[in-house]
């Protein structure tokens, strides 16, 4: 193989890196935070993403809600909470009974029980249309015995904003064999409201997110604070069942949580280098090549007249040969 082969396949390699780089960065589900109107910069929530970076601070004189808070910067192993609402911030917790004033680290703010419990009536319903991933919903989750050993009466709800329980679902779907539902709008306030405060048994992501069941009673719901850890105990079958277990770990490893800014990655900056690199040592090369020809035409004319002699001599010798041989077919056809 020559050099230029191995130059022209470590470019095709390096290519199909590239592309299937960006193919991952760009359909990796997103759900996008918009803060202000001034520009068009804004953080994205990645789901299955690793959080992290540096926190930003939504600006003022944005007309914003919440203009001067800071988001962003958690990381994905910060995402889980307890049973007790406010729990689950990895920054900002000045006082422990009240959700007011808080940052949003995940990139979204807490979920809404009405009565202003905990002073999160800030965070009401009146700011749906603006909450990152949309309005809070609820989706039921169950399954089958044929996956799981499960009993009739064991489902479980999560709730969230309505994006990232999409994207959630999904995953539900794929590792945990949830049976496919569409999500419906959450109502806490209600009197038929389906999952009420004191069903939670997680809270997730700076208690933005709520894995909850009506099997579940936490009689110390109301009474509690972001680090209680006086709770009522779970029902055996949910504290060890598998079903439960599998919908925590994805919810754990894959809600959308607001992502750094966008970094190139060891493999992405390994791809660029080779690509390069390797169109310009085939150019450097071609160039070189083109260069010893031209310089070495001369050269071999003068190789092959010292050798063979002078090309119009044998040219000329040639033609002589061929007029002379048809001076002979003329003859032979003639006699």
């Amino acid at each position: 193989m020559t050099p230029l082969s191995i130059f022209s396949l470590i470019i095709l390699i390096s290519s199909l890196m590239f592309t299937s780089s960006a193919s991952y960065v760009f359909n990796k589900p997103q759900v996008q935070i918009t803060t202000t109107f001034s520009n068009f910069e804004l953080r994205i929530m990645d789901h299955w993403g690793a959080g992290g970076g540096w926190f930003t601070t939504i600006p003022n004189n944005t007309q914003h809600p919440f203009q001067g808070r800071a988001f962003g910067a958690a990381k994905r192993r910060e995402i889980r909470g307890t049973a007790a609402f406010g729990s689950g911030y990895p920054y900002g917790v000045t006082n422990q009974t009240t959700l007011s004033g808080r940052p949003f680290p995940f990139g979204v703010w807490p979920l809404y029980w009405g009565h202003n419990h905990m002073g999160a009536d800030e965070y009401g319903p009146h700011l749906n249309a603006i909450r990152p991933g949309g309005l809070v919903v609820q989706v039921p989750l169950r399954t089958t015995t044929e996956h799981f050993n499960v009993t009739d009466d064991e489902a479980y709800y999560a709730v969230g904003d309505r994006e990232s329980l999409l994207l959630l679902m999904i995953s539900y779907v794929t590792w945990c064999h949830v049976t496919p539902a569409w999500p419906s709008r959450f109502e806490p306030t209600s009197e038929n409201s389906t999952v009420k405060l004191q069903n939670v048994i997680q809270y997730f992501r700076a208690s933005s997110f709520a894995l909850a069941t009506p099997a579940y009673n936490n009689a110390f719901a109301w009474n509690s604070t972001s680090t209680s850890t006086e709770v009522s105990p779970l029902p055996e079958y949910i504290r060890y069942s598998p079903f439960r277990q599998c919908i925590e770990n994805v919810t754990t490893n894959a809600l959308a949580i607001a992502s750094d800014r966008y970094k190139v990655t060891s493999l992405e900056w390994f791809t660029f280098v080779m690509m390069v690199g390797g169109w310009a040592i085939c150019s450097i090369s071609l160039f070189i090549l083109g260069l010893l020809t031209y310089k070495l035409m001369p050269v071999r004319a003068r190789l092959q007249k010292k050798i063979w002699g002078d090309p119009r001599i044998i040219a000329q010798t040639r033609q002589n040969i061929r007029q002379n041989r048809e001076i002979e077919m003329r003859y032979e056809r003639y006699p």
